[in-house]
């Protein structure tokens, strides 16, 4: 390794008099020693102190660029040089020399080998974002025929596209027409270099509108000749496809604008059919795709009495068998969303008994705390929203009610909440029905501690001291409350800040010394 320093000394002499013959020696020397060990090399770089002068040699006029680009790919391979090549400015110059030699196959290569180790850092996306990068790759990316090259220029846009600014300048620089292209070309393909570059090109076009700038100018108002494209994705008879187009409807579904033009123009009935395609042993990507989709497109007000009459909730409810918890998620998710304010919905929903059932086991699936969250909500939200007497037998038969108690003490104030208001309804309503399992969930001992807490939130507060009262209806659930000094916890409250909290104590106050 001597014979390295030896070479690295050479360098820093040759290259500041820029004796073309000995540079390139001097370059091969350090090419073949990276190869041999790059990272007992690198480091051996970094200690020469020569990086700085390699930014110098990387001007157009130099004939040995492409082994100087060639060396900062290999030296970028390694985490600890990335940042001092982006701080040394590797990144402007680099991409000043793609665009001034796009015809030089060897140096158009070192160039892509070198963007793709530094475009995984974040700190090399802002200085990315202030270059032509997205043109010149765009550009490259036209011109290209052969596979592993496309492949080389993907695997520079996928880190990149991550960049909100850099999504929009690349679909400004019209990459999502090559991608169109691409997938059009490759479609009926069964090679697989075609099948990886449908995947590669499709994903691309999903995360590209996940920034919110490019996915409007995409969508145009739901007359974008992309955003027609990707409808057509839907109905395809090919699964990466149908993915992608489900995924990007989900992108294009993130504001209430879309939505509600989405579900006017037929989108519901699409997805509907795509699911029902994938009921028995289907595809579980896109089922959770179609799911997700379904999902945003329930979140506007406006939208959720048509999606119901189109029939959403039975679509949807054919997956309740799935043991899959993406799909189990977005399911609970899509009807959760579809109820919200619709009463006689959830009433229909809350009386369905292998739905309740189902939801009271994945209330327990400890292993997925998203499936056991939602399941919890989606059984609060029957009962809010339907405010119905049958909904809350159902849930008391199946063993729901200690699920809802236990969800008051969650971690989340919003729900906390929900899980009160839905037991307030449940003593107000069928108090009689759920007292005993109200009994043994200790109710009221959980109660008492929200209130003793200093640390929860107003609302809870409030809705608990609601429900205390509510339990007064019961006469060992009433005999609980007296045994635990609550009036003590509640009189404290009478001067709390917040006017709600502080009012809700004193009613609570009179009740409790009434009652006692």
């Amino acid at each position: 390794m001597d014979s390295l320093s030896d070479t690295l000394k050479k360098l820093k002499i040759t290259a500041v008099d820029r004796t073309e013959d000995s540079l390139e020696g001097c370059l091969d020397c350090l090419l073949q020693a990276l190869a041999q060990n790059n990272a007992e090399t690198s480091e051996k770089i970094q200690a020469s102190g020569i990086l700085q002068l390699f930014a110098s040699l990387l001007t157009p006029q130099s004939s040995c660029k492409a082994k100087v680009a060639n060396i900062i790919a290999e030296v970028a391979k390694n985490d600890s040089l990335q940042a001092q090549l982006i701080n040394m400015g590797v990144i402007p110059t680099l991409v000043k020399l793609l665009g001034i030699h796009c015809q030089n196959a060897a140096l158009t290569e070192m160039c892509l080998v070198a963007f793709g180790n530094l475009a995984e850092l974040e700190s090399s996306k802002e200085q990315f974002a202030s270059t032509n990068i997205a043109e010149e790759l765009v550009k490259l990316f036209k011109k290209q025929i052969e596979h592993d090259k496309r492949e080389m220029i993907f695997e520079v846009l996928a880190p990149l596209a991550e960049n909100d600014a850099i999504k929009l300048q690349l679909v400004e620089a019209g990459l999502v027409e090559c991608l169109l292209e691409i997938v059009q070309q490759k479609v009926d393909s069964d090679k697989e270099d075609d099948i990886t570059e449908l995947k590669t090109g499709s994903d691309l076009m999903v995360l590209l509108l996940l920034g919110d700038e490019s996915m409007q100018k995409l969508f145009e108002g739901g007359k974008g000749s992309v955003f027609q494209r990707v409808l057509s994705w839907i109905p395809s008879n090919n699964h990466q496809l149908q993915l992608a187009g489900a995924l990007a409807i989900a992108n294009f579904a993130r504001n209430d604008g879309n939505c509600i033009h989405m579900v006017d123009n037929g989108i519901v009935e699409k997805l509907m059919d795509l699911l029902d395609r994938h009921v028995e042993d289907g595809n579980v990507t896109v089922q959770h795709a179609a799911l997700s989709a379904l999902r945003n497109l329930a979140i506007p007000v406006i939208n959720k009495a048509k999606m119901l009459s189109a029939g959403v909730t039975e679509a949807v409810l054919k997956f309740l068998k799935s043991e899959m918890p993406p799909v189990q998620f977005k399911l609970l998710g899509t009807l959760r969303m579809l109820i919200d304010a619709q009463a006689e919905a959830a009433e229909q929903l809350g009386k369905n008994v292998k739905l309740v059932e189902r939801l009271v086991e994945w209330c327990e699936a400890k292993d997925h705390a998203g499936v056991m969250g939602e399941s919890n909500r989606l059984l609060s939200a029957l009962i809010r929203h339907s405010k119905s007497k049958d909904v809350i037998k159902t849930i008391v038969q199946s063993g729901g009610i200690k699920h809802l108690v236990t969800m008051a003490t969650s971690e989340h104030v919003i729900m906390q909440n929900e899980a009160l208001v839905a037991l307030a309804l449940i003593a107000a309503l069928e108090l009689g029905t759920a007292e005993k399992d109200l009994e043994s969930a200790k109710l009221v001992q959980i109660l008492h501690r929200l209130l003793a807490d200093e640390r929860s939130a107003p609302e809870i507060k409030y809705n608990s001291m609601v429900l205390i009262c509510a339990l007064m209806g019961s006469e060992s659930l009433h005999k609980e409350v007296q045994d635990l000094a609550f009036l003590d916890v509640v009189s404290k409250l009478r001067s709390h800040e917040n006017k709600s909290v502080a009012q809700q104590a004193s009613l609570t106050e009179q009740r409790l010394t009434v009652e006692s």
